[in-house]
């Protein structure tokens, strides 16, 4: 009788887990028709974010590639793959590539909507945002005809909420309603610009995964300009331009130095594996070696770095070192590292890259005690094969400014062959 009542409620139990089995796998199989509803449609997405009561839009393309999806933020001539995109409960999760950001997406058909969230801040940021499929026009679809050309270099003078101000050149290239071009500025350039003039209004936007940007603009008169400039949840700038040909910034090459009594650096900061990595190592000594200070958050960098990694790669044997000083705003080593390897993997950077400390330029020109000062990531400085700085350039022109990042290849190119020439 004890056996006969022990194996009747076993039956039981078995009967009852195979039911739940199979609620379960019927519950499963409804989780994946609405994981189908999130599928992106492949094609052209227009997206929208909403921050400061404005309109930052872009454009986003959908690729199916075997049974995978991939998208391209895309700015002008610029197409930046994301290829990292999981469910999580009802929504998607798209991981900004090298960024520490995401956009968390639910996708409706042809509609999606979600919010795009910055991880790297101290303060919560979250950016709602729509996104409408088949669409290509960044900003109104028929747009009237416009009445003035921006086409040309602007000298440009931001201001900002302080009333604190800088410099920059604005370089527009205008084909009837449709624009491109960017800001230049002594620590770098706002890259791929695109947008629209519409009568006498005109209207750029970008987003690369981790800043969104939205500049306005109408004519003061035939030769200037008055503008507002909208980044994110917070950041406003008004600008005014004027048109000159001739306008320049302050050379690059002369912003950062090094201080009096100095001829060289010294550091030594973890790389990416935990070792201990000085500049007076072996492995540098009697080599032209390059320091370049950056961070995975800073797009100018990753600009740079898109140049740098194959550069070492076809170089390396000529004599050449680089070393990437990490300063990331995701504090402390085990939390900065695997944001130094995504950036490392995904432009393949063969040169050692070492944490250095905070995303922050006082910290920096800490850290590195020789120079007068850090003004922007990236700095990039020239070592020659006796261990003497030979050169310092401060910020970058990345190949969204077109002619100034040409000069910039033809410049750093000329200094690394004559410093790789000597003995």
């Amino acid at each position: 009788m004890r056996h006969t009542c022990f194996n009747t409620p076993i039956k039981l139990i078995l009967l009852l887990a195979l039911s739940l089995t199979q609620l379960l796998s019927s519950c499963g199989s409804t989780t994946s028709h609405d994981n189908e509803g999130n599928t992106i449609k492949p094609g052209p997405w227009r997206v929208v974010l909403q921050a400061q009561g404005q309109e930052i839009p872009f454009i986003m393309e959908a690729e199916t590639r075997g049974d995978s999806t991939v998208l391209y933020l895309v700015n002008a001539d610029e197409r930046i793959l994301v290829n990292e995109i999981k469910e999580e409960g009802d929504s998607l999760k798209i991981r900004l590539h090298i960024f520490d950001a995401d956009l968390i997406a639910k996708v409706d058909g042809d509609k999606m909507a979600g919010r795009f969230t910055r991880n790297d801040l101290s303060k919560r940021y979250s950016v709602p945002f729509t996104a409408e499929h088949g669409k290509t026009n960044r900003f109104k679809e028929n747009p009237a005809a416009p009445s003035y050309d921006f086409s040309g270099k602007w000298e440009v003078t931001f201001t900002k909420k302080d009333g604190k101000s800088y410099p920059a050149i604005g370089v527009f290239e205008q084909k009837d309603n449709h624009v491109t071009g960017t800001f230049i500025t002594q620590t770098g350039d706002y890259r791929y610009l695109e947008g629209q003039v519409e009568g006498n209004q005109l209207k750029l936007s970008t987003f690369d995964g981790n800043h969104d940007y939205l500049f306005t603009a109408t004519p003061s008169d035939e030769q200037s300009l008055k503008g507002e400039y909208f980044a994110g949840l917070y950041d406003y700038e008004t600008w005014t331009a004027k048109r000159n040909e001739n306008a320049q910034l302050a050379n690059a090459n002369e912003l950062t130095y090094l201080k009096p009594g100095y001829e060289s650096l010294s550091f030594t900061f973890p790389d990416v594996n935990g070792k201990q990595v000085s500049l007076s190592d072996d492995k540098y000594k009697g080599k032209v070696v390059l320091v370049q200070l950056l961070g995975s958050w800073c797009p100018n960098c990753m600009d740079e770095t898109k140049y740098l990694a194959p550069y070492y790669a076809k170089n390396k044997d000529r004599g050449l070192e680089i070393i990437g000083l990490g300063f990331e705003r995701t504090k402390g080593y085990e939390h900065a590292v695997p944001r130094l390897n995504k950036m490392k993997e995904r432009f393949d950077i063969e040169y050692d890259l070492l944490y250095a400390g905070p995303a922050d330029k006082e910290a920096a020109a800490q850290a590195l005690p020789a120079l007068n000062h850090v003004l922007s990531f990236p700095t990039t400085i020239f070592i020659d094969r006796q261990g003497k700085v030979r050169k310092i350039h401060t910020g970058f022109s990345g190949p969204g400014t077109g002619k100034y990042y040409e000069e910039w290849v033809t410049d750093f190119n000329k200094t690394m062959d004559e410093l790789l020439a000597e003995k």
